[in-house]
């Protein structure tokens, strides 16, 4: 049966990926972005000042799935950090993924089936990591927002969500953009490379999916390993 997926952020490397799955199982998918995305190959696709409430457009139909993608890497220590820089990333990360869930709640309620919600955190999160105060803020309440509406809307809508370790990405390239970065930080995992968009793609494949009907509430690592394995 095809289902309607909703992808917010749809210009990234990894939503595209996502895009490319959903769209080989028979769904419709429908792209949010700040970007143009025509040519990008979404069903329908609508192009918005930013993720504020205001800024959504309203939609008829049901929504199987949603997933929020914006995100941010503003890296540097905490005394450089100005409040408006510690927003930015607290607007984007989190209030952005809280409000794009109450445009399209009731979207997600009319489904015929529960429908699902995928967030984007970071290993950052689990694992306190030198330079990433702003951003370890940011998808921390990612991650309590996941819990908090897991439990609030349960039955009805399952709420998870995937802890990435560094993925290969535009929003990542100036980490990697050197074969001497690229090495060091493939070195930083247990599996000795960096993510790739299709990794982390299809862990969100797998809780959009009824292969994931039992899970809500959980955050998913797709991190090389790097949260829970230390090589001795």
């Amino acid at each position: 049966m095809q289902k309607n997926y909703l992808l917010a952020g749809a210009s990234s490397a990894i939503a595209q990926t996502l895009l490319r799955l959903l769209q080989a199982d028979g769904h419709r998918v429908i792209g949010l972005s700040t970007k143009d995305l025509s040519g990008a190959g979404y069903d329908e696709y609508h192009q918005v000042a930013d993720y504020g409430k205001s800024s959504l457009p309203a939609m008829s139909q049901p929504l199987d799935g949603l997933v929020y993608f914006p995100g941010t890497i503003n890296l540097k220590p905490v005394n450089r950090f100005s409040e408006e820089e510690f927003l930015q990333d607290f607007r984007i990360n989190a209030l952005g993924a809280a409000a794009v869930v109450q445009q399209y709640l009731q979207n997600l309620k009319n489904a015929a089936a529960p429908s699902s919600v995928v967030f984007i955190s970071t290993v950052a999160v689990s694992q306190g990591m030198n330079f990433h105060s702003s951003v370890s803020m940011a998808k921390g309440a990612v991650e309590g927002l996941t819990r908090a509406l897991a439990a609030e809307l349960a039955p009805s809508i399952r709420v998870n969500a995937v802890a990435p370790s560094l993925t290969a990405s535009p929003l990542a390239d100036r980490l990697i953009n050197s074969p001497e970065k690229l090495d060091a930080s493939n070195k930083r995992h247990p599996l000795r490379r960096i993510g790739q968009p299709d990794d982390v793609a299809q862990a969100i494949h797998f809780l959009l999916s009824e292969q994931s009907a039992w899970m809500t509430g959980a955050v998913l690592p797709v991190d090389g390993g790097m949260a829970s394995v230390r090589m001795l």
